[in-house]
């Protein structure tokens, strides 16, 4: 499993380029783009208070020892496959052994939720009003009437 975190990026950015970049990481490491994750933290990156936000990001990436032979080519694979959307990058690896790797998939359901097997679910209430319509109705009467004897 290739694991790809970035902290300093938009979370909408980095599933964009998770889109992107998930082929040529499982083509660099010769393994299924089903072993290829990306995380967006919900964080934002600061430096002397200052908000770093899309200025400076850090990539971790998190792989398997036996692919630190490739680890000139990710990060230069990194740095260019981030594109226009950040100024500075900076990546760094961290590798475990896969003897320190445990998962559980449970074969009744799709090992990742994709576009063909996303449910799409009607509303129950219409996004749209129709004209007149209100969404609410406020209450204007007295709702102190029975109590003002």
């Amino acid at each position: 499993m290739i694991t790809i975190t970035i902290y300093g990026l938009d979370q909408f950015v980095v599933g964009n380029l998770s889109r992107e970049l998930t082929p040529l990481i499982a083509k660099l490491y010769e393994v299924d783009e089903d072993e290829v994750n990306f995380i967006a933290p919900n964080a934002m990156m600061f430096h002397k208070g200052v908000e770093q936000t899309s200025w400076n990001i850090l990539i971790l990436v998190d792989a398997p020892k036996k692919v630190s032979v490739l680890q000139d080519h990710m990060a230069e694979l990194m740095l260019h496959g981030i594109g226009d959307v950040a100024i500075h990058v900076t990546v760094e690896f961290k590798y475990y052994s896969e003897d320190d790797r445990y998962t559980k998939i449970n074969p009744d359901y799709p090992r990742y939720i994709s576009e063909e097997n996303l449910v799409d679910v009607d509303n129950e209430y219409p996004e749209d009003l129709e004209e007149g319509e209100e969404e609410d109705q406020i209450y204007t009467g007295d709702i102190f009437a029975g109590l003002n004897k």
